[in-house]
């Protein structure tokens, strides 16, 4: 019980980061307080797991036709969705939206590369042969 919950709090936590970061990068993406911003990557945790799900079915033709590029989109109106929820957190415009989601998918895989290294996968021959 208590594993899920420190999950649970790490990806919290690193979501909350990568807001802060992108806050820095990107001029359009705002927040008024700590307090938006950890409520801001706790609601995009939850729309995440939630709704995107929901609209990663709906536009499945879309997204194959695009080959999954779409998905990119999809990210943008998630982000959006929580700037239009929490007071304090605001996002200006579509296109900030899809280069601050851009920018946080690449650096949670970078980041989650770094604190949760997973299993190092290595080319091996064959059984029986010799290399």
């Amino acid at each position: 019980m208590l594993t899920g919950l420190y999950a649970f709090l790490a990806h919290w936590a690193l979501m909350t980061l990568l807001l802060w970061i992108t806050s820095h990068v990107f001029k359009g993406v705002t927040y008024s307080s700590a307090g938006a911003l950890w409520v801001a990557a706790l609601l995009l945790g939850l729309v995440n797991a939630v709704v995107r799900p929901i609209l990663i079915v709906l536009t499945l033709p879309l997204t194959l036709i695009t080959l999954g590029l779409f998905l990119l989109v999809i990210n943008a109106l998630m982000l959006m969705l929580v700037s239009a929820l929490v007071k304090g957190f605001k996002v200006n415009g579509f296109w900030t939206a899809f280069f601050a989601s851009l920018f946080m998918v690449m650096l949670s895989i970078v980041l989650n590369a770094i604190l949760w290294p997973g299993p190092t996968f290595t080319i091996s021959a064959p059984v029986g042969t010799q290399v």
